[in-house]
């Protein structure tokens, strides 16, 4: 609760958090005439990272991080003092297998909000050394033995829900649906509220909204996304 809103306000600027602030951002980079048609997409994704995190490493990189961005104490605590918490809220988890106790030894609980911020921060390092070595091949890779990478460059690319498209120097964007998680969704015959499925449809129309460029790739997700809805019984179409 202390940590996360640091690294929201010192790292928004570099932070990609869904489709739509992709978009935005890549609209201003448009309109500072830096989009080509040579323009290429890359994207990373680190292999099992909240669960590869060399904890004493994390935790010196928790306390540069503070201090890089000015603080010596957070809300009257002292950095020696949120080292040691963070210290044991990373180190002190068990898990039970084969009727023996075991404690964690690498990386952080799954699902833990403070892995999660945890992992960012390590990662805002690492940035910081792909920035000033300018490498994205295999070589970054080698820099440290817990972080690999799988990437993908190209001029047509999938980041989370959105598919890039670099058209001649024009960007395309459109709305992209995992195969293993679509068409389905919550089924309109279960006993939910009324409301939640009315909250999903106004989503996924806000979303085909945000992510279309082109008033036909609008009209294609929005077909798209009723014959979804009709195939899960909905009465909302």
């Amino acid at each position: 609760e202390i940590i996360r809103p640091i690294f929201d306000k010192e790292c928004q600027n570099t932070t990609i958090i869904d489709g739509t602030s992709l978009i935005q951002a890549l609209h201003q980079y448009m309109r500072k005439g830096l989009f080509k048609s040579t323009t290429l997409f890359c994207t990373f994704d680190v292999r099992n990272l909240y669960t590869m995190l060399p904890q004493e490493e994390a935790l010196n990189v928790l306390v540069e991080f503070l201090h890089v961005h000015g603080y010596t104490k957070v809300k009257g605590i002292p950095l020696e003092t949120i080292r040691l918490l963070a210290s044991i809220v990373l180190k002190e988890n068990v898990f039970v297998y084969g009727k023996k106790i075991y404690q964690q030894v690498l990386g952080g609980a799954m699902g833990s909000l403070f892995t999660l911020t945890l992992a960012n921060i390590f990662m805002w390092k690492w940035h910081k050394e792909l920035v000033r070595r300018q490498d994205m091949t295999e070589n970054a890779n080698t820099w440290h033995p817990n972080i690999k990478l799988e990437y993908k460059i190209g001029k047509s690319l999938l980041f989370l829900d959105v598919l890039l498209t670099n058209i001649n120097g024009a960007l395309s964007t459109s709305s992209y649906h995992k195969p293993a998680a679509e068409p389905y969704v919550v089924p309109f015959i279960s006993d939910h509220p009324r409301h939640v499925f009315e909250n999903i449809v106004q989503t996924s129309l806000r979303r085909a909204i945000k992510y279309s460029l082109t008033f036909q790739s609008f009209n294609d997700e929005r077909r798209y996304i009723k014959s979804t809805f009709l195939y899960n019984g909905s009465v909302y179409c």
